[in-house]
């Protein structure tokens, strides 16, 4: 048998987090639209990300989007879950109709999956995101993926540092309560 290498509790690995946020939850941060950036607080307290595209097919009906990202969250559930918490970026205003009309499809989708499975979801204002990761709460996309860099993270794009930051928002502020 090898010897150990690295002989640390995951007390000492693990810091403690704030009681609403302990290392042996799943958190979840969302950055909702056709290209959804994902930011996930795993049981082991690692933090992974991503984005991922809930694009329709060319044969695809109206609805498939949805059931897209139903049975994305569903797996990430199980794979990484159960998830204890969601929180998602709270968009009140978009440039286009079909960008509304994508955000709202896929807050329903997201918040009824989460009604269902009695997980706690809350949208965190736009402004309240940008200040909090760039101290200007009207900060532009490539300020957000260079906030992220300089807190370790390497987003491949904007979703994916919005969710991040929303992550590191949520953990930091337990939820906006500190």
């Amino acid at each position: 048998m090898a010897d150990l290498t690295l002989a640390t509790s995951a007390r000492e690995a693990i810091p403690d987090l704030p009681v609403a946020h302990r290392a042996d939850r799943t958190l979840l941060a969302l950055d909702l639209g056709t290209t959804t950036g994902w930011a996930l607080h795993g049981a082991d307290g690692l933090i992974t990300s991503g984005s991922v595209s809930f694009r329709p097919g060319r044969f695809d009906g109206g609805g498939m989007r949805y059931l897209r990202f139903t049975n994305w969250l569903a797996e990430l559930d199980r794979l990484s879950g159960p998830i204890a918490a969601i929180w998602f970026e709270e968009v009140r205003r978009h440039a286009g109709t079909d960008a509304a009309h994508v955000y709202g499809g896929l807050m329903a989708t997201l918040t009824s999956w989460a009604e269902l499975r009695g997980v706690p979801y809350e949208g965190v204002p736009v402004g309240t995101i940008k200040r909090f990761a760039t101290g200007k709460g009207n900060a532009n996309k490539d300020a957000m993926i260079a906030a992220a860099r300089v807190r370790g993270f390497s987003p491949a794009d904007d979703n994916e540092a919005d969710a991040i930051a929303i992550l590191l928002w949520a953990i930091e502020t337990n939820g906006g309560l500190a």
